[in-house]
């Protein structure tokens, strides 16, 4: 019993190393990076309004309009509340370069009144991005 304990070990040691240093032929495919920068402002005097709006931050494939690369939704807040452009909000974003032309931009839904948006190409190759959307 105990020779077949051992010899067990043995193919089992065997067949751990054969397996582990195999090599493989192919290498994973490596994207350069693109980088988006998401700017939101407004040139506008928006004091007195208290009503509520909503962002969100998308990149899709350009020619697909279902295949969405990034999707962010900001906090609620109110239209007086968007920062003027010496207090502008940035959110920057990487994403895999694979040679896609894209589109990114705002989605912004108001409450009460309806959704809107603001919509910008990005060519492939094109290693930043700035989607700067002052809000009117």
């Amino acid at each position: 019993m105990k020779k077949y304990a051992i010899l067990t070990v043995l193919v089992l040691a065997i067949m751990v190393t054969v397996t582990s240093c195999t090599k493989s032929s192919s290498s994973p495919v490596v994207y350069p990076e693109r980088t988006f920068r998401f700017v939101l402002h407004t040139e506008k005097d928006f004091s007195g309004n208290t009503e509520n709006i909503v962002f969100s931050l998308f990149i899709r494939k350009a020619n697909t309009a279902n295949t969405v690369i990034f999707d962010s939704t900001l906090s609620p807040m109110q239209i007086k509340d968007i920062p003027n452009a010496s207090k502008e909000l940035v959110f920057e974003k990487k994403i895999a370069d694979d040679g896609s032309d894209l589109t990114a931009g705002f989605l912004y839904a108001i409450q009460n009144v309806g959704n809107s948006w603001y919509i910008d190409t990005c060519k492939s190759g094109v290693s930043l991005k700035v989607i700067d959307y002052s809000f009117q």
